[in-house]
């Protein structure tokens, strides 16, 4: 067997990936940092990929199974990872293919019908989760998972609007850093523009909440149609998980008229989360001028360097920490 690794199949190797996918029955992706081709000749014998610290399309044709063929593709890939210096592993694969990954020291996190999702931590969800302060506090607990790229008036209204119909509200605080602001940037904002309503706790999601391996379609927003939205992975993590850690039983989330991504991402919600034991509560957006208040705003007025239109759109705190930045 000859190990190839490439950025993306090209031309007949593509076509041969394609077809080895398929006939093990799953959906092609092409976006990938890197992926692993296992050659029996002329035979596309096995496949893996990989886009950050998530491993996807791994694919063994049925004449070759059996082989440890697996293992060699993953392999491959962790070296590769390694290299890269990335140590945490998510791994996407069909719930009845848990069997074959377990001995490979990949452990579940979370799956829907369809998706399994693993990663090379065992407990690694409920490690991280203990790792976060809780508060002490008994009643009705919230939660809001947010991006806050950066950090609006509009953010500010539901938090604060929120914080008042609950006894205690965490806030989640995407870790992934795919937004203009860095993960330390828009926690920052964050806490300073909550830092006056004292039953907010302020947490970071860690890689486990609308993350590129729970939530990928979050980070295609102008191009993902609805249809297409795969967010069961997100709601069984935070209904099974960061609900049941913290005593979560609303979770409170903001109207979407513009944005299709984060409205099917609310109906979602709707079903997936009650039966888990949450109620999901949308709070009507704000407006300006008849327009809601939305970060994308934001940065286009940062870009244009128009400071007086962008004060009125962002409390106090994220004037001064913008300005200052």
């Amino acid at each position: 067997m000859d190990l190839e690794l490439v950025f993306s199949p090209k031309g007949r190797k593509r076509a041969l990936w394609q077809q080895l996918l398929q006939q093990e029955g799953l959906t092609p992706e092409e976006a990938a940092d890197v992926t692993a081709l296992l050659w029996d000749g002329e035979i596309l014998a096995g496949t893996a990929s990989r886009l950050g610290n998530l491993i996807k399309c791994v694919a063994v044709d049925s004449r070759y199974q059996g082989q440890g063929l697996t293992a060699q593709l993953l392999t491959a890939l962790r070296q590769d990872c390694a290299s890269q210096g990335i140590s945490h592993l998510f791994l996407y694969t069909k719930p009845q293919n848990e069997h074959l990954f377990r001995p490979l020291f990949f452990y579940p996190v979370a799956q829907s019908p369809d998706v399994l999702l693993m990663e090379n931590r065992k407990d690694g969800i409920t490690e991280f989760l203990r790792r976060l302060p809780k508060a002490e506090v008994r009643g009705k607990i919230g939660g809001i998972v947010a991006n806050c790229n950066p950090f609006t008036l509009g953010h500010r209204y539901l938090m604060e609007t929120a914080s008042r119909q609950c006894d205690h509200l965490y806030v989640f605080v995407l870790s992934e850093d795919k937004s203009q602001f860095s993960c330390a940037d828009r926690l920052e904002m964050v806490k300073l523009g909550t830092g006056d309503l004292k039953n907010v706790t302020v947490l970071p999601t860690g890689p486990y909440l609308i993350s590129h391996a729970t939530f990928p379609t979050y980070f295609l927003k102008e191009t993902a149609p609805a249809s297409t939205i795969q967010c069961a992975l997100d709601c069984e993590i935070f209904g099974k998980h960061y609900a049941k850690h913290f005593g979560i039983t609303t979770r409170f989330v903001g109207t979407e008229p513009n944005c299709q991504v984060t409205a099917a991402y609310n109906e979602a919600m709707k079903k997936a989360l009650p039966p888990l034991g949450v109620e999901v509560v949308e709070i009507p957006r704000i407006t300006q001028n008849h327009q809601p208040i939305s970060a994308s705003r934001v940065r286009q007025l940062l870009q244009a360097g128009a400071w007086d239109s962008l004060e009125t759109l962002v409390p106090p705190t994220t004037y001064t920490y913008l300005k200052n930045r």
